[in-house]
């Protein structure tokens, strides 16, 4: 049986790189997707998470589960702007994250859920982990930057070593990113490559030939 990997608030299909170059296919959840569209193994979907249901046969096959809910009204960096947005807006992005925890426990697969610093830590617990994209830079050396990135796993999700290039990581990439509005929001929000391989090989590499078997 073929393996399905799981990604809920994944636009840009990055974070399912190494999966789908294994040969499993990756659904990759997300509301702005423009339709459902198949790019090899990996399958783009268009919902919204609030009323998305994955299919039978994704549940069977899922071995991995990955969420990278919205974190513009969850992050601490943007604490000073959150009286501005108001409740409403809080509640909607507390929900998307519950949602996403939700499903990593329904599914009973190695999980992850990322979200920068966040309040998260304040409603639910504290994160599992924490890295920089620089950790993992010698597998994507364009990544040698820094960016706190926290973690909460489960379901027997190994954290990968650090694998850094020597030298001193660049500051402020991400916060200095050009662009405006959801355009810049979405760019920030991408998943680091050098870490998802890391991972994959962490938790899937000795055996992924396998596995897709």
């Amino acid at each position: 049986m073929k393996p399905a990997a799981i990604f809920l608030y994944e636009l840009s299909g990055k974070s399912a790189e190494p999966f789908a170059a294994a040969g499993w296919d990756c659904y990759c959840i997300d509301i702005q997707h423009p339709g459902n569209r198949t790019e090899g193994n990996v399958h783009f979907v268009q919902a919204d998470a609030r009323r998305w249901k994955p299919t039978r046969d994704m549940v069977e096959r899922c071995r991995f589960f990955a969420a990278f809910p919205p974190c513009d009204d969850l992050a601490t960096s943007g604490a000073r702007w959150f009286k501005g947005k108001g409740l409403h807006a809080l509640a909607d992005a507390i929900e998307l994250f519950a949602i996403a925890a939700e499903w990593a426990e329904f599914f009973e697969v190695p999980y992850l859920i990322e979200n920068p610093r966040s309040t998260i830590s304040t409603y639910w617990r504290k994160p599992d982990h924490s890295f920089d994209p620089c950790d993992y830079s010698r597998l994507a050396p364009s990544e040698h930057y820094t960016k706190k990135t926290c973690l909460w796993t489960g379901g027997g999700f190994v954290m990968p070593a650090k694998t850094p290039l020597p030298g001193p990581a660049q500051a402020n990439v991400i916060r200095d990113m050009k662009g405006k509005g959801r355009a810049r929001a979405n760019a920030r929000s991408v998943t680091p490559t050098g870490f998802m391989r890391a991972a994959f090989e962490a938790n899937f590499g000795a055996t992924a030939q396998a596995v897709a078997a």
